[in-house]
């Protein structure tokens, strides 16, 4: 494990973070870094070497991810997503399509975007609307709906879609009926929609994808059909320790920042970070940090156990993602008038930091989550 992190604070010193402040300051998608990441095998860590994964337990893959989220979060996201974004395939697909697919996609040839929220289903995202109608006697699906939010729409090669092959249920049944498909980027109407324009992460593409009249082959069905909404929900599960790991790396990054400028900054004839007022600041982050870090590592454990990791993997997401919030706030006061302006990255972190309390389940809903264990449920 050591000489993997290694590499990846290597990779992520000379690839990721020297990139970091350009992309986000001219919203540039980091494509190639992708590329470079696939090919030193960190896009496929959690998943079997047969198909060009790295055979690694999910304990070590989240601290890679903290690892390039510290350097750059729209990186280290990037990395969770189309990890989640693998999952229906390399969990519920056939020998066959994995063979076909998987190994470029762990490879970083192809790039996946996860389809699931739309502009009305995002908490509830049972009641999504898209469609995906079986065709020419089962041979194929015409899928037509919009979906929302999507990280990579438009860079990416592939999206797995969640649509509904059946009807639209009622009350509890609502679930029935939904499916997991896999839509190649090039498929006749596919397309993005102008990118969102956000206050952080701008090099990370979001934009609503477009589906309208696009047809693909029965064999791109992931699973059993209707059984998709579990697939969702599975992957999210896993999805959410990607987002507790790359809240740790941002609040890491913002933690370093503040520490080092606590240092070099003197005032009143000595250093700041000797001042109570700076360093109790700075202790309570590191601790809030290190609480976060603990709290997605033993999620990991459990899930590489085999054990239930949901409600865990929803508290580590819940504080990891509040820490990050706080942390960057406290590094933006730390550097006082230097954390408000561009010259630091402090602002960039802050405004980073806010979209992790949202992504994969806002922290309303990790809190639902938890009390739904809580009560038994």
């Amino acid at each position: 494990m050591r000489e993997l992190l290694d590499l990846t604070r290597e990779l992520a010193d000379k690839e990721v973070r020297p990139r970091a402040e350009a992309a986000e300051r001219d919203a540039v998608f980091p494509r190639e870094v992708f590329r470079v990441l696939g090919r030193a095998g960190l896009l496929g860590l959690p998943y079997a070497e047969r198909w060009g994964g790295g055979g690694q337990p999910y304990e070590v893959y989240l601290q890679v991810v903290e690892e390039l989220a510290r350097a750059w979060l729209a990186v280290g996201l990037g990395v969770s997503v189309h990890t989640l974004t693998c999952l229906p395939l390399a969990v519920y697909g056939t020998d066959e399509q994995r063979d076909r697919w998987l190994p470029d996609m762990l490879g970083g040839e192809l790039l996946g975007a996860y389809c699931l929220s739309e502009p009305q289903s995002g908490s509830d995202a049972a009641a999504l609307a898209t469609a995906a109608v079986p065709v020419n006697g089962g041979a194929g699906y015409r899928i037509d709906g919009v979906k929302a939010w999507i990280s990579h729409a438009g860079q990416a090669d592939f999206y797995t879609l969640f649509a509904r092959t059946s009807g639209q249920p009622e009350g509890r049944d609502r679930a029935r009926g939904i499916s997991c498909l896999h839509v190649p980027a090039a498929t006749e109407g596919v397309s993005a929609a102008p990118a969102e324009h956000k206050m952080g992460m701008r090099a990370s593409v979001t934009a609503q994808m477009i589906f309208d009249g696009a047809r693909v082959p029965a064999d791109h069905l992931l699973g059993e059909e209707g059984r998709g909404f579990a697939i969702a929900l599975t992957a999210l599960d896993s999805g959410r320790l990607g987002i507790a790991a790359c809240a740790t790396g941002l609040a890491q990054a913002a933690l370093d920042l503040a520490v080092g400028y606590a240092r070099e900054r003197h005032q009143f004839g000595k250093p700041i970070i000797d001042f109570e007022g700076v360093s109790f600041m700075l202790a309570d982050m590191a601790t809030a940090v290190e609480a976060s870090r603990a709290l997605y590592l033993a999620a990991a454990r459990r899930k590489d156990a085999g054990q239930e990791f949901g409600p865990q993997a929803a508290m580590a997401k819940l504080l990891a993602s509040d820490t990050a919030m706080r942390v960057t706030i406290d590094a933006v006061q730390v550097l006082g008038g230097y954390g408000y302006v561009a010259d630091f990255p402090a602002e960039r972190y802050l405004r980073e930091a806010k979209v992790l309390q949202i992504v994969e389940g806002t922290n309303q809903i990790q809190r639902l989550v938890i009390a739904r264990s809580l009560a038994g449920r």
